[in-house]
């Protein structure tokens, strides 16, 4: 005796899809953007949707734009800074070296010593 489903090896939703069941799509339109790399990538739009100025690059993930002579800048990306190195934007060594002398005098004159 045979068990199982009568429409074993089906799913749900399982089966040819046709405009008939989904309902009409949207007239699309397509965009060509492309990045500093040269990339080209064609996203569609609904023809009645704004179009963006840019677009990402799904490679690179540089910004892209739709003038292939002149795309746009590459991103620039700032390194990582320390607190020392804010620190020295703000101040010269000469200031440093008088800040820390400072520093020094007040802390003998607070333990009672003086050089």
């Amino acid at each position: 005796m045979a068990s199982g489903s009568a429409i074993r090896g089906s799913r749900v939703g399982a089966g040819p899809m046709g405009e008939a069941e989904r309902g009409d799509s949207a007239p699309r339109v397509h965009i060509t953007y492309w990045c500093a790399h040269g990339h080209q990538t064609t996203p569609s739009f609904a023809s009645d949707a704004v179009v963006p100025e840019s677009w990402d690059c799904p490679r690179c993930g540089w910004p892209a734009s739709q003038n292939e002579s002149a795309p746009p800048a590459p991103p620039k990306v700032e390194p990582y800074k320390t607190h020392l190195a804010y620190v020295k934007e703000r101040r010269s060594d000469v200031d440093g070296e008088s800040i820390l002398e400072e520093a020094l005098q007040r802390l003998q004159a607070r333990s009672g010593r003086t050089r």
